[in-house]
């Protein structure tokens, strides 16, 4: 990766959201230009090479503007990609260890996928939950709506329980259509249900991608001496030497993410594990490839 590419931290100290989600974007779109295999879009998969016999009113012209071929894209009902940005909200998302939260660090790729989307004049929407509905707003492309997007973004706070049943639930209501659901979560509290729960929605022929937030801490426990750890969902403690627990540890976490990324790969459900400590931008960078590639 490049060293243009700003952590977490770094983007923490730009003014506002909006420009941490450009700077976040353009990372991640350098990273792509220097890649042999191209395809920016958040939905590339939805294009094709034009032939003889295509509607030529559906020849994308940004589109061969970039590549200097002719594309067409494929639309679903006639209509634009539409969008949804799922936020767990939970309490255990405010954990941050040396960096930012994981509720900031979602809300970056969030913010970054909606910059993205409307600059492409796609419709993007957001849904925030925890143990309740916190924000809902539906997918839109006017001018504008990234304003809003943003705001909604960064009112978000951790707090709560979480019930994701109850937001997929919702989220299944609202999204009639055809849809892209991107769940940003780290799964703490519902893990292999969570991923049951999104294979049932790419079921129903929705294009389903979960980022996987886990601060870097807990992908590595890196404490040393006596330590008390205390659940952020509940009002356990626990008192362990991180050096006779850290090997289990491990192999146990390391054994629920490959679960997860496993459950989901049955489901051909898109799976990204997101560590705190990498920057934003390679993230998406891994996301915008799979695009490319064709990934469903």
């Amino acid at each position: 990766m490049g060293t243009e590419l700003l952590d977490a931290v770094a983007l923490s100290r730009l003014a506002d959201l909006k420009l941490r989600a450009r700077t976040v974007v353009e990372g991640a779109l350098a990273g792509l230009h220097r890649s042999p295999h191209h395809g920016a879009s958040v939905e590339f998969a939805e294009h094709k090479e034009y032939s003889p016999g295509d509607e030529v009113r559906r020849i994308d012209w940004k589109a061969y503007g970039k590549f200097d071929k002719y594309y067409i894209k494929r639309y679903e009902e006639e209509t634009e990609l539409r969008g949804y940005l799922v936020i767990d909200c939970s309490a255990s998302m405010g954990y941050a260890g040396k960096g930012v939260s994981k509720l900031a660090y979602a809300t970056y790729l969030a913010a970054a996928l909606a910059y993205l989307m409307l600059r492409q004049q796609d419709q993007a929407g957001l849904v925030a939950f925890a143990e309740t509905l916190r924000a809902y707003l539906p997918p839109r492309s006017r001018s504008g709506h990234l304003g809003d997007l943003l705001d909604a973004l960064g009112a978000l706070e951790a707090k709560g329980k979480t019930d994701l049943p109850r937001a997929m639930a919702y989220v299944s209501d609202v999204a009639r259509r055809r849809s892209l659901i991107v769940l940003f979560s780290d799964l703490l509290e519902t893990g292999y249900e969570a991923v049951h729960l999104l294979r049932g929605l790419k079921a129903r022929r929705h294009d389903v991608v979960l980022f996987h937030v886990l601060d870097s801490d807990e992908l590595t426990l890196p404490f040393e001496g006596p330590t008390e750890f205390e659940g952020m969902e509940d009002d356990e403690r626990l008192v362990a030497d991180p050096e006779v627990v850290r090997a289990q540890y491990l192999a146990e976490i390391t054994r629920f993410t490959e679960g997860c990324k496993r459950g989901c790969a049955e489901g051909d459900v898109e799976y990204h594990l997101c560590d705190t400590a990498r920057p934003p931008s390679a993230v998406l960078l891994d996301f915008l490839r799979a695009r490319g590639r064709g990934r469903r």
